[in-house]
């Protein structure tokens, strides 16, 4: 089987190169010549662990292709995963033009039959349209194709990426039409060896699963920030409050964890897509618009703190950042707390010393607007005249650092955590002025 991938961002390279390495032909498009320059030169546009080797040892193998032209990318592959971007239109929708572009490029070109297969996040009833868009463009040719349209949504983690799409938990189909599936199952049938892990449904069914599925995980997210604020008003612990909620198998540990928000981008521009979609329809989702709410203000928990501790008007204070990407193992910045609470402490006049040990150079393209950040190369070198440090992304390796060392650099012993890493207990036995989340 011949596997063509429309775009090479985060989705689509992950999926082109996972297939690649299961054995089969993939071609991967882009309209981006930079992005397929820097493909065929052994790099990678993104990071994630392990991604890069796995590129190149299929690129040598002759299993994975790039490339800019559209033609070709529609005459390769009878199966054609589109995993171009979604991104938020002004009132939240998902804006499907680039959905909707690839679809008709690859009706201007087939010339027998293809599988169309929705691999972006996409509202539901998008492959109706792109289903639309296929028939019009090929009545436009004088052209009677068969066609099939499959919703296959992903659900990749961000920095295990490639083991979610290796040995998947569920692979969700929806096809409406017996010999798309087939090829479908015959396409997955390397992924579940050990048991039957796709779920075949309808179309709309699958469009909404992608969207509820993450729906649910934001909501448990801003669940917990909104406990873990109770929590600390009452003087409760809420690491002890999650370890007695998850122990109870209906509910269960994952997405359990306060913090200072939940960033990305998935969570945020699925759970906007999902209300707007909702609002379409004549429906209110009175949890989503509060989880989405719950979350903006969280994102500001930890700066609330450092106000508290030192005032409203922040002039002359420095503090040390460690963590800008979302979350940890990915250089993505989009939706990111730290881009808000970086903007508010300089915004009271405060400056900043920034370390991500990934995501730095991104950070630094995506925060040119915001002055008085520095971004150093090393998480003791920011904490160098501190009046703090701020944590907002759980790195490993700020997971046990040396706290003697940050005594010495920073001005006073005080640290502000906005993912609970440390013991708080322990920490104020070697005297530090410790402030979590919700303990």
């Amino acid at each position: 089987m011949k596997i063509t991938v429309i775009g090479s961002g985060y989705v689509g390279l992950v999926t082109g190169t996972c297939l690649a390495e299961t054995g089969y032909n993939v071609c991967c498009l882009d309209v981006d010549p930079r992005k397929i320059e820097i493909l065929q030169s052994g790099g990678i546009p993104i990071f994630e662990p392990g991604l890069e080797d796995m590129v190149k040892r299929n690129v040598a193998a002759g299993r994975l292709h790039f490339t800019t032209d559209v033609a070709e990318s529609v005459a390769f592959g009878e199966v054609q995963f589109i995993a171009v971007g979604t991104p938020p239109d002004e009132d939240g929708s998902a804006d499907l033009q680039y959905v909707l572009a690839a679809a008709r490029n690859i009706a201007r070109h087939m010339t027998d039959y293809r599988v169309v297969v929705d691999k972006s996040t996409v509202p539901v009833g998008t492959a109706d349209k792109v289903r639309a868009a296929i028939a019009d463009e090929l009545a436009q040719r004088g052209a009677d194709l068969p066609f099939s349209v499959v919703s296959n949504p992903e659900f990749l983690k961000e920095g295990a990426a490639i083991d979610d799409f290796m040995r998947p938990d569920r692979v969700v189909i929806g096809v409406d039409d017996e010999r798309g599936a087939e090829i479908m199952r015959r396409l997955y049938k390397p992924f579940q060896r050990n048991h039957e892990r796709v779920l075949l449904m309808d179309v709309r069914s699958a469009e909404l699963t992608k969207y509820a599925a993450n729906a649910m995980l934001a909501t448990r997210i801003s669940f917990m920030n909104e406990l873990a604020n109770l929590a600390e008003t009452m003087g409760a612990d809420i690491e002890q409050v999650r370890l007695g909620m998850g122990s109870d198998p209906r509910i269960g540990y994952h997405f359990l964890y306060p913090g200072v928000g939940y960033g990305g981008s998935c969570f945020p521009k699925d759970v906007k897509a999902l209300v707007q979609t909702a609002k379409e329809n004549g429906h209110t989702l009175r949890v989503l618009t509060a989880v989405e709410e719950a979350n903006e203000v969280q994102k500001l928990r930890l700066v609330e703190k450092v106000v508290s501790r030192f005032g409203e008007d922040l002039s002359g204070r420095r503090f040390a950042l460690w963590g800008l990407a979302f979350k940890p193992n990915t250089d993505d910045m989009r939706e990111a707390p730290s881009r808000v609470i970086a903007e508010e402490l300089t915004r009271r006049g405060a400056t900043i010393a920034a370390f991500d040990p990934v995501a730095a150079h991104e950070a630094q393209r995506v925060m040119t607007g915001i002055a008085g950040i520095d971004f150093v190369d090393g998480m003791m070198k920011a904490l160098q005249g501190a009046d703090a440090l701020l944590i907002v992304t759980e790195w490993k390796m700020f997971r046990a650092p040396d706290f003697d060392a940050i005594k010495q650099c920073l001005k006073q012993p005080l640290i502000f955590d906005g993912r609970n890493m440390y013991d708080p207990a322990w920490l104020r036995e070697q005297g530090f002025d410790y402030h979590a989340i919700g303990r």
